[in-house]
């Protein structure tokens, strides 16, 4: 096979359709089959390179653009990071096993020097069965005819060379009506009509850049655009590249020869252009190509980038295509869907051009050979620069207080690198630091784009002067931009005026006393033209009565007392309760909120209070994170110890002697919390240090069972994480801190014992009152030696003697 001599040095690009990804790819692939060739599409590239090499007998061979031309590929991209890659079905390294044409690529994405290159293998099987006689290709870079081959009893064999006979030629415009040609011919030499007469080898042609292959049914020739042995012929007014090929075969004494023709417009002399519109005129009889008179045209056909259009979706494009006695005529308009703006500069000024590939497919035939043309021509066109300036369009609402500006449309090639201001330079990042919302917005359609930029009133860029009761807002700003990949730099200066009449917005402060919220409202510029609410009311004249509301022309002002049922509780600490009051200004007409205004004070409030009768009180109160909550049917553990009083923000107890820390009912689940303090002490320097403390079933702290809970200080070796101590701080009730020592105590270690608890525990503990002044050892040393637990610094206890004082609990009744 003719493609063996090439695979040395031949890297190719090909569309497939099966994608293989040696990692999950990140980019899209995908191929499709479009008649004799086929697509693949991959993208977006995200700025890296990609490089196409075509697979054959498990080698890959790079692509190169003189390779493409002569083995049947093209590549191009879009400004959005997009690639194409169109493939022959004929190209060289397609494996041909009946109608069946199955190519591999191998696409590698080149990143930076930091990350991996990516690659992916692609490949596709097209089936094309539907051949024509002779079947022309006209892409970008190159020229492809194929037509069918001649059959064997085209063919005599030589005559006697005594008898001075000559080699009888086939009649190549049988050979479509046949079956292929006996495999033993073999191509021998090529003429090319220039159109004189060229000939050469087979080797000599492929050497300057043609492309031949010989399949059992078909020949293929293929030739780069700018090949010499093509020549330039004006066809009905449009200048167009022939190509013009004799091919001789050869088996022993025999010999034929393949005529075969094709023709390619080209740009100039066939397109035309108005400021809104591409016309593209396509020869209706293209001379080169036809023989006889017998003309008639079957089939016509539009595209885009190789891909067939049906009538809706061309009336969508606004594409039309019509048919005259000379030609075939596309018009296309000016940035329809399909196409792409490229970006320009030219002194300082932007500018455009629009490109897009129409293809146009023909069918013909010639009724007195009874052959058939399929012929199709992926025709790439760029308008010459269009002159587009941007527009600046002022969005402005003078109300909002913000600059509003919009800048374009732009093709999606533009970068805008910073705005100028009058005595500062900020790069969009730097922007978007200052509080200047600027935003990027791509239309999906034309791939076209516009930024938007919004700067606040009050920023120093922004200038102010004042007219009367009138503030005039200016803006002066360049915003400077990129045109990629060529970075070339071009700028568009413009200016914003808003002319804002002062209005004043009513306004709501406020402050705290020792039991009261302190509110004051300002009416602003237009007067008390407002509706005020306090919490969840309305500011009524009756409830202002009750507030104290006192006011003017200017202003009103009022106190609410925290404990109003307008006020909202935040939170509970041990002295204090955090409450939060709400005012919202409505205006009347629009219904909508000019002023929210949120006041939260900590206010002093003992929750509870014991008195030496043994008295108690406990005010609970209902938070704003529990609205569920019913203060009225709170109760104790005890179900009949309800509340003395309450509403639908308080529960207020009342405890006499009888029910004050004892009996206290606990389940096994709950842990038990203890406390001892040195009562009526006001040394600091004086500790209170637990020895011993441990649990009995009786009030008898020598009774057994016992059940040892701190021994020296430390929570009991056989079972530490029974103990647990817990730090106490400086609060309302505890001025001294090493005054009371807090434990708790899990009630799993009376678990193993449940029988003998009889229900009820009474809990003991020797304690030491330590004097920092007299160190000792022992307890006073710290209330345990472990690091986590040790308290730094000795103590010592106030007598020579280390002598513990005892204290006991009252019953715990276990259920």
């Amino acid at each position: 096979c003719m493609i063996q001599s090439l695979c040395r040095w031949f890297v190719l690009l090909v569309a497939v359709a099966h994608i293989e990804a040696q990692k999950k790819p990140p980019i899209d692939i995908s191929s499709r089959c479009l008649g004799n060739i086929m697509r693949v599409d991959v993208g977006p590239l995200g700025g890296s390179v990609l490089e196409v090499s075509v697979v054959m007998n498990n080698s890959a061979f790079l692509l190169t653009p003189s390779l493409a031309s002569q083995c049947g590929f093209s590549v191009k991209t879009d400004q959005l990071g997009n690639a194409m890659i169109f493939a022959s079905l004929h190209n060289c390294f397609a494996q041909n096993v009946g109608d069946a044409l199955t190519t591999t690529l191998n696409l590698r994405l080149h990143g930076n020097r930091m990350a991996e290159d990516e690659l992916y293998r692609v490949a596709e099987t097209c089936h094309y069965a539907d051949w024509s006689s002779r079947e022309i290709v006209c892409e970008r870079n190159y020229i492809e005819v194929s037509v069918k081959r001649a059959a064997p009893d085209d063919y005599v064999l030589p005559a006697n060379p005594l008898l001075g006979a000559n080699t009888k030629f086939g009649d190549p415009r049988r050979a479509a009506e046949k079956q292929p040609v006996d495999t033993g011919f073999r191509i021998t030499s090529l003429v090319f009509f220039t159109p004189e007469e060229k000939m050469m080898t087979v080797t000599e042609a492929r050497r300057r850049g043609h492309g031949i292959a010989n399949t059992p049914s078909r020949l293929v020739l293929r030739s780069p655009q700018t090949s010499p042995e093509t020549y330039t012929q004006n066809v009905a007014g449009v200048p167009m590249t022939v190509l013009q090929t004799s091919t001789i075969f050869e088996k022993k004494w025999l010999a034929t020869r393949i005529n075969a023709a094709a023709a390619c417009p080209t740009l100039e002399g066939s397109v035309s252009f108005t400021p809104n519109h591409i016309t593209w005129y396509l020869p209706r009889h293209i001379d080169p190509l036809i023989s006889s008179g017998q003309f008639k045209l079957l089939e016509v056909h539009m595209g885009i980038d190789g891909q067939r259009l049906d009538a809706g979706e061309m009336a969508a494009r606004r594409y039309s295509l019509s048919a005259t006695d000379m030609y075939v005529v596309v018009e296309i308009p000016i940035g329809a869907a399909g196409g792409h703006f490229k970006s320009h500069v030219q002194d300082g000024q932007y500018l455009t051009s629009y490109t897009i590939e129409p293809m146009l497919e023909l069918l013909w035939t010639e009724e007195t050979t009874h052959e058939d043309t399929r012929y199709k021509v992926l025709f790439p066109i760029t308008t010459p620069l269009l002159s587009r300036p941007a527009q600046v369009t002022d969005n402005t609402v003078p109300e909002e207080q913000i600059f509003k500006v919009l800048l374009g449309p732009f093709g999606s090639d533009v970068a805008l690198m910073n705005v100028t201001f009058p005595h500062e330079v900020l790069s969009v990042a730097d922007c978007s630091v200052r509080g200047f919302n600027v935003l990027e917005h791509m239309s999906p359609n034309s791939g076209s784009k516009v930024y938007t930029l919004e700067v606040p009133f009050t920023d120093p860029v922004v200038l102010q002067m004042k007219e009367m009761d009138i503030t005039v807002y200016s803006l002066h700003m360049t915003f400077g931009l990129l045109v990629l990949p060529e970075f070339a730099p071009f700028a568009h200066a413009a200016y914003l005026e808003a002319r804002v009449v002062e209005i004043v917005a009513p306004s709501v402060t406020g402050g705290c006393d020792h039991q009261n919220f302190n509110v004051l409202v300002k009416y602003g510029s237009q007067g008390f033209n407002f509706q005020a609410t306090v919490g969840k009311q309305m500011l009524t004249p009756s409830l202002a009565q009750q507030y104290g509301v006192m006011e003017n022309h200017t202003h009103l002002s009022f106190a609410v007392p925290f404990t109003a049922p307008d006020v909202a509780f935040e939170a509970v600490e041990s002295s204090s309760i955090r409450s939060r009051l709400d005012v919202v200004l409505r205006n009347l007409e629009t219904n909508k909120n000019i002023k929210e205004f949120s006041l939260a004070c900590n206010f002093a409030s003992f929750l509870t209070e014991c008195f030496p009768n043994g008295t108690m009180t406990a005010l609970a109160v209902k938070l704003e994170s529990v609205p569920s909550l019913d203060p009225g049917r709170l109760t104790l553990r005890d179900s009949t110890c309800g509340p003395a009083y309450s509403d639908g923000r308080y529960a207020y107890f009342v405890f006499t002697e009888m029910f004050c820390d004892f009996p206290v009912v606990k389940y096994l689940q709950q842990p038990l919390y203890f406390e001892v303090e040195l009562m009526k002490a006001t040394n600091p320097r004086l500790s209170l240090e637990l020895g011993n403390c441990w649990a009995t079933l009786y009030d008898d702290g020598m009774s057994k069972p016992r059940w040892n809970l701190i021994i020296d200080g430390c929570p009991n070796p056989r079972d530490p994480n029974q103990v647990v101590f817990h730090p106490v701080w400086v609060d309302a009730r505890v001025q001294y801190p090493s005054h009371v020592k807090r434990f708790e105590v899990q009630m799993f270690a009376f678990a193993e014992d449940q029988d003998n608890l009889h229900r009820q525990l009474f809990v003991h503990c020797d304690v030491m009152i330590c004097d920092d002044r007299n160190p000792l050892g022992g307890v006073c040393n710290g209330q345990c030696s472990s690091q986590e637990n040790r308290i730094k610094g000795q103590r010592r206890a106030v007598s020579d003697k280390q002598s513990f004082k005892h204290v006991s609990s009252g019953a715990i009744l276990i259920s």
